[in-house]
């Protein structure tokens, strides 16, 4: 189910590298000069998800977990950190930067940050009493959350080729708070799919 998780977090990845590219050489567009009132958060959050991102879908690779047990403990020390960067920078944006968003979207983007930090300490707090089943659910379920508007910009991307201005509005809002849940309800889906037992051959 990797791939699944690769594919839902393909946007926000590409924006976050995008984002880091275009923050050092001051050339970012229009639309988001806005936040760079508080560049460096901005510019943390971008690099953090863009680590968080890409390291998510090979943390839950199975067969990476056992082929190379130090490099994924190493590698989610990363993740964890990253996440973390992701939350804390994200809660500092939303704070300073004057919003064009709705109180709803706000409000979301408040409750979320907190619920990535809470995984991620929950994922931890689970890896260090050994209970890695549990380890790994909280931590997909970071992942979720953290790349949780990705499938957004299939909706709204469209829409601003067409028009030439960022989607705003209350219409708008609702579409990007629904996306987040519906991917964590995806994150959930893959958590509940992967603790289920596996069938047990059947004797002849």
């Amino acid at each position: 189910l990797a791939w699944l998780l690769a594919l839902c977090s393909f946007i926000p990845i590409m924006t976050a590298a995008t984002r880091v590219v275009q923050i050092p050489l001051g050339a970012l567009p229009e639309d988001s000069l806005r936040l760079a009132v508080s560049l460096p958060a901005f510019f943390l959050h971008a690099a953090a998800g863009l680590l968080f991102g890409l390291l998510g879908p090979l943390q839950f690779v199975r067969s990476l977990r056992r082929r190379y047990g130090a490099a994924h403990r190493w590698a989610g020390r990363a993740f964890v950190l990253a996440g973390a960067v992701l939350a804390l920078s994200g809660l500092a944006l939303l704070l300073r930067v004057e919003s064009i968003a709705t109180g709803l979207l706000d409000a979301a983007r408040g409750v979320f940050g907190v619920a990535l930090a809470l995984a991620l300490l929950l994922g931890v707090a689970s890896a260090r009493a050994r209970d890695m089943p549990r380890h790994r659910a909280w931590m997909i379920r970071a992942y979720a959350i953290g790349m949780g508007t990705g499938p957004v910009g299939l909706v709204l991307f469209p829409l601003y080729l067409i028009t030439g201005e960022p989607p705003t509005g209350v219409l708008t809002d609702v579409v990007v708070v629904g996306t987040w849940l519906s991917s964590i309800a995806l994150g959930e889906w893959v958590v509940r799919r992967l603790a289920k037992p596996a069938p047990r051959p059947r004797v002849a």
